[in-house]
Parts: C-alpha cells; sequence; structure tokens
C-alpha cells in the first residue's frame, strides 16, 4: 500500500494532519510533527500531547492522515484504521524505537497511533492544474516567494 513516492514523501514532510472522529461525531483534526512510516501499510504517529486524538481513535478506529511538503504543494492523504499502543503494551519496542529515534529528547513520546492503511490518495496543489506551464521547480519558487525565503 505505501509506495516508494509515499514514503519518500513522507520523510519529506514536516508534519503530518490526523484527522478523528468523536462519540458524537465531531471531527477534530491536529498537527502531529512526529510520524514515519512502517513497513508498507502502516504509518506511524508519536503521542506527544494528543489527548483528543487518543480518546477518538479509542472509541472511533476510522482516521484520515494528510501530508504535503510544503513548498511542492504535493503529498498524500491516506486513510485506515487506528490503534492507540502505549509503551506498557509489550511487543512495540522497534515502533516506538523509530519514533523516538526521529523525536529526539526534546519530545517524550507516551505512545503510538499505528495506523493501518486502507487506501492512499495523492494531493496535489490545484496550481498544477489550473495554470499554465506550472511544473514542479516554479511551485516551489512561487512557494518560496509566498513565504518569504
Amino acid at each position: 500500500m505505501l509506495t516508494k513516492e509515499i514514503k519518500d514523501s513522507i520523510d519529506e514532510s514536516v508534519l503530518c494532519w490526523l484527522a478523528t472522529v468523536d462519540e458524537e461525531g465531531t471531527p477534530n483534526c491536529s498537527p502531529k510533527e512526529i510520524f514515519t512510516y512502517f513497513g508498507d501499510s502502516h504509518i506511524l504517529i508519536a503521542n506527544i500531547a494528543s489527548p483528543n486524538s487518543v480518546s477518538n481513535i479509542k472509541s472511533n478506529a476510522a482516521v484520515c492522515v494528510s501530508f504535503v511538503h510544503v513548498l511542492k504543494q504535493k503529498g498524500f492523504k491516506v486513510k485506515g484504521k487506528a490503534t492507540y499502543v502505549s509503551k506498557e503494551d509489550g511487543g512495540y519496542k522497534a515502533q516506538f524505537d523509530l519514533l523516538e529515534s526521529i523525536a529526539g529528547e526534546a519530545f517524550p513520546v507516551k505512545g503510538i497511533i499505528l495506523v493501518d492503511i486502507s487506501s492512499a490518495q495523492p494531493i496535489i496543489a490545484p496550481g498544477y492544474f489550473l495554470l499554465p506551464d506550472v511544473d514542479e521547480a516554479s511551485q516551489i519558487e512561487g512557494a518560496k516567494r509566498t513565504y518569504g525565503i
């Protein structure tokens, strides 16, 4: 499910956005700074400060994760079922080690939001389709101008 292109996009993205739904059906979308892929069908997201996301996942496992390279303005949206794994749960040492190596000492990993992916779709900024002669290089240059980089 996770192609090389999707994995590369995860590696170059700074944040992902995790969308969950609570017991009443109210959506919640929150940024997650520490995330990566695990194998070909899972995304790992560190629970650093995510009480709403964790609570929502415990009552409704359906989630959507999106990530976009801020300059290329391309990325992916993946959907799946999430489970929450605490440090006390056995069998997840490799996953914790991977997230902790990304987080370093600055971000204490309290647990893992483990997303079992069922589908993936590209996210591409409308400028690629609507503006003439837009390619990745020109999109990056335009984003740099917009952000003052």
